[in-house]
């Protein structure tokens, strides 16, 4: 057997080496300048990498091709992230992406996302940290570019929704050298101020270094510090910053953040619609309640009144006198027309004996008769005389014709307890033969 090297095929050698590249290059970060930019119907990216004095190649495959947030074009400095790979059937080494963006973005990229986990790792950014914004914002400080589409947007959608907002503008500049200082300032002062209910910091869209200011570590502590509410909404919806992670709230753009602070004033007039509909049906229950309970009051009040149970006693004495002479009259009538009816009998029937007879008990009925109605007539006067002196007994005149007097206020409410009369109260006192008018000097309890 021959000494020597292995011999390879070249397929078996490509095969080879793409896995030692594959290994010992899992992940790259190259930066260079585009050239060669090619995207066939596939879809997929095709471009090599190159500085002044080599090249590589390198494909960006669909879907990630259509992810960019730029258009490659010839001579753009961009950043490539990926694994280094060999394309075996030509020999060629190439890289295969998962990401590219532009080559400055991409150092601020890096930046956001080492500030993004450190902050994090503190536990600023945390959900248990956020507190809630107030049921109702009366007052609104806006920290964001007095002339900037945002704040037209906030405005507009604060005035259809709910006028009745204060909203203060608070200027800052929202890019650039130094904004970052500012905004952290004035965030601190609106805070301190204690005039507002909430506060929104805002700005409209732009790219990842316009929007940088937003990204500054003094400002996401600052709002993470502050003590009102901060709502923040920087850029687009696909737009993320630090501000915003460490906000109280974050909304996806500047009028969605003034939806979310305000409420909406045609539902909350629909709702007190409803509300001023179930007050009334319940003030109409309550009032018709009341009435029925007043009513049955006042029947037992006058019930209760000393006139009115003397006004029923009387009327009940009447009404015993009408049946007794009514039950009298009965019995007469009944008897006369017994006699009547016993003297046609004996016309009818003409024998002498027989009408002799019944003259003769007749004439000894009458003398009966004659004293057993004064009798009758005596029992049922002494029946009367019994029930009117019950009627009197009862009667609170015959407690007043005893020497007591009723006291009553003017609506006929009797007195019955020293604490159911103030001093300097007029009362009506009611005696045997009249009334008087007395007021109350004093009160012994």
């Amino acid at each position: 057997m021959q000494d020597g090297p292995e011999i390879l095929t070249p397929t078996q050698l490509n095969t080879l080496a793409r896995s030692l590249l594959e290994d010992a290059f899992p992940v790259v970060l190259v930066e260079g300048e585009l050239g060669n930019v090619s995207r066939p119907a596939s879809g997929h990216l095709y471009f090599t990498l190159k500085d002044a004095r080599a090249q590589v190649r390198c494909a960006l495959f669909k879907p990630k091709s259509t992810w960019l947030r730029f258009q490659p074009r010839e001579g753009l400095k961009v950043l490539a992230r990926g694994r280094l790979t060999l394309y075996e059937a030509r020999g060629d080494y190439q890289l295969i992406l998962d990401s590219l963006e532009e080559a400055g973005e991409g150092a601020l990229r890096r930046a956001f996302e080492a500030l993004k986990a450190k902050l994090q790792a503190e536990g600023l950014f945390d959900a248990a940290r956020k507190r809630p914004l107030p049921a109702h914002v009366r007052r609104l400080g806006v920290i964001t570019s007095p002339s900037g589409a945002a704040v037209r947007d906030v405005l507009s959608v604060l005035a259809r929704r709910y006028p009745l907002i204060e909203v203060e503008i608070l200027p800052v500049p929202v890019q650039g050298e130094g904004a970052a200082t500012q905004i952290v300032s004035m965030l601190q002062r609106a805070a301190a101020a204690n005039r507002y209910d909430a506060l929104l910091l805002t700005r409209g869209g732009g790219s990842l270094e316009d929007l940088w200011a937003f990204n500054d570590e003094a400002l996401a502590r600052a709002v993470a510090a502050s003590a009102v509410p901060v709502v923040a909404a920087v850029g687009h919806e696909t737009d993320f910053c630090l501000a915003e992670f460490a906000a109280d709230l974050r909304a996806p753009t500047p009028s969605a953040a003034a939806e979310l602070l305000v409420p909406d004033r045609g539902e909350l007039l629909a709702r007190m619609q409803t509300l001023q509909r179930r007050m009334a049906s319940l003030g109409g229950n309550r009032l018709r309640q009341a009435a029925q309970r007043a009513d049955r009051a006042a029947l037992r009040l006058q019930a209760l009144r000393p006139q009115a149970r003397l006004q029923a006693l009387r009327q009940r004495q009447r009404d015993v006198l009408r049946r007794l002479l009514a039950a009298w009259t009965i019995t007469a009538e009944r008897r006369g027309a017994a006699l009547r009816h016993a003297q046609s009998r004996l016309r009818a029937q003409h024998p002498q004996r027989r009408l002799r007879a019944l003259r003769q008990r007749l004439e000894s009925l009458q003398p009966r008769l004659a004293a057993a109605l004064p009798r009758r007539l005596h029992g049922e006067s002494l029946r009367l005389r019994g029930a009117a002196r019950a009627l009197e007994a009862v009667s609170p005149l015959a407690t007043v014709a005893r020497g007591y007097a009723i006291l009553q206020h003017h609506d006929g409410r009797v007195v019955r307890s020293v604490h159911q009369a103030a001093v300097g109260d007029r009362l009506d006192a009611r005696l045997g033969d009249g009334q008087l008018r007395v007021r109350v000097e004093s009160r012994d309890d």
